[in-house]
């Protein structure tokens, strides 16, 4: 592509010859009227209307090349923007002289970037892997202490086996999160997860007779990773499905470029002033109201890294609803 200097400098030569050829000629119209004008400037100016379209043509001409370099500058913050939102990869597109080295070193700075993020999240799920079997073993042995009718020894290992379990899934999810949200190409469905998980709630709670009502259009679509959707959407339907009395509804709706998820349940719901309480970290949402669920403090942090939030307001089903803001892609 031509550098964006010479066509800026084209577009300044072009609208400087129209505006004086423009100039001319209203000069010479506004001086033909006295004698002793010299006949060639009186020729000339017989000639006016040539001599001015010839002006509007530099004048246009100079305006499209200017266009033309500017164009190029519009282009890229377009494209930027698609990466910023996790459209793109890259920034695509050919440049102006001026500006493709830029390119070309931002496209290789988020290559590198998004290799690091690949990295990190193989590095978090061999943890994960590394780490399941010595707590499967300790779970084990607990199964092992309680058939030979040690039951209180068996019940401290398996609280503490199951604290640990809760410890590294939040962390393994919040290292996740925290790499994935730098990350240019996080994108779910909404549906496929809500619906997924549904079907999955429903199966652990197939005794109790529970509705779980999916009301999320197809094209709602977050810039988050999917594991990190499940993990939330996982917990908010959990607490739901544990304190519903017979029915859960969840359901989406487009807000100023984020999709707002409302999880809602007709159990007894929350008292306003433990609403904020459960949401910080360290504190157990099963001890400040007995039945509620774990996990709010995992979706507070990983919507957060995302950009997005969580709130818990009582719902239309005369229990809970979690609101839940994710960014859109």
């Amino acid at each position: 592509m031509t550098s964006l200097r010479s066509r800026l400098f084209a577009g300044a030569v072009l609208w400087t010859i129209g505006l004086f050829l423009l100039t001319a000629v209203v000069h010479m119209g506004l001086v033909l009227h006295f004698r002793g004008v010299p006949q060639f400037l009186q020729g000339l100016f017989s000639h006016g209307y040539i001599v001015s379209a010839v002006g509007l043509a530099c004048l246009a001409a100079g305006l499209f090349q200017v266009r033309r370099g500017l164009l190029s500058v519009d282009q890229l913050r377009s494209r930027l923007a698609a990466v910023h939102d996790g459209r793109e990869a890259a920034v695509g597109g050919t440049y102006p002289s001026e500006v493709q080295p830029l390119v070309d070193d931002l496209n290789a700075l988020l290559d590198q970037r998004e290799r690091t993020v690949r990295r990190a999240i193989a590095k978090a799920g061999d943890l994960a892997h590394g780490l399941k079997t010595p707590l499967a073993v300790l779970a084990h042995e607990a199964e092992d202490l309680r058939t030979a009718g040690q039951g209180d020894l068996a019940a401290t290992i398996g609280e503490q086996v199951e604290r640990m379990r809760r410890q590294v899934e939040y962390h393994l999810a919040h290292a996740r999160a925290a790499a994935a949200g730098r990350s240019s190409g996080a994108r779910s469905t909404l549906v496929e997860s809500a619906e997924g998980l549904a079907r999955t709630l429903l199966r652990l709670h197939a005794g109790r007779g529970l509705a779980i009502d999916v009301r999320v259009p197809v094209d709602h679509v977050v810039r988050v990773q999917r594991e990190d959707l499940d993990e939330m959407l996982g917990n908010l339907l959990d607490n739901a499905c544990r304190c519903a009395a017979s029915r859960v509804v969840v359901m989406s709706a487009a807000a100023e470029s984020a999709v707002m998820i409302d999880v809602e349940d007709d159990g007894p719901g929350l008292p306003e002033s433990m609403r904020e309480s459960v949401l910080q970290r360290g504190v157990r949402a099963d001890e400040a109201a007995p039945g509620s669920g774990l996990g709010l403090a995992i979706v507070r942090e990983l919507a957060e890294l995302y950009g997005g939030a969580i709130a818990l307001e009582q719902s239309p089903l005369g229990g809970l609803r979690a609101r839940l803001r994710l960014p859109a892609a």
